[in-house]
Order: structure tokens, then sequence, then C-alpha cells
């Protein structure tokens, strides 16, 4: 067991983005198809972060054309080329699935001021 954790620990990214509930980031992903590569940003509020080490991930969440999207990244998937924060979000809860059932302004997350 503890070498299959050392192995985890060595394929982990150096440098993971700081990024936390509530925030809205820009994903850059890595799209195959067929045998073409492109990247392709995703851009929503990030509403959860589940596990920890090598298997931990994070749901994203937009609206597009009046439809709800949310897509599950694995943090340290080498398909996930870059993560940026756009705005800082204040929150106080630690998942924000309540905003799934909230529509327009109410869906909103205010911004965090420094």
């Amino acid at each position: 067991m503890d070498a299959l954790k050392h192995i985890a620990e060595a394929s982990l990214k150096k440098e993971v983005p700081q990024f936390e509930i509530g925030d809205t980031v820009r994903i850059d992903v890595n799209i195959k198809e067929g045998d073409k590569e492109r990247i392709q940003a995703f851009e929503g509020t990030v509403i959860a972060r589940k596990g920890s080490g090598i298997s931990e991930t994070f749901t994203v969440r937009r609206v597009s054309y009046g439809v709800g999207v949310e897509r599950v990244f694995p943090l340290h998937s080498p398909n996930v080329k870059n993560v940026t924060v756009v705005r800082k979000g204040r929150v106080r809860r630690a998942k924000l699935y309540f905003l799934r059932d909230r529509v327009g302004k109410a869906a909103k997350v205010k911004e965090q001021i420094k």
C-alpha cells in the first residue's frame, strides 16, 4: 500500500492552482478528436471539491444557452492544461449544490472584495 501511495505522490502535478469554492475559473482542457488535439476552454463557478491526493476532483458549473452544464475535472489530470481564476467568490458553504435550483441573479455568487 505504501508503494502505491509513493507512486501516486510522484505523479502529482507540482504546480497546483490555488482556487476555492465559489471562484469563477477558466479551465483549458486538452480534447482529442481522432488523431488531432486541441485546447478547449470551460469557464464557470466551482461548486465542489472532493477527494485528496491524486484522486482530487473539482466540479465546475455554468449556464450555456439557458441549460446548466456541470463538468467534473480531476485536479491532477494531464488533460487539464491550465486553471486560471477569473474572479474570487465569497461563500459560506463547502458545497454550492443549491445553485442548481436557482435561476438568474439568484444563482450568482458575490465577489470577494479585499
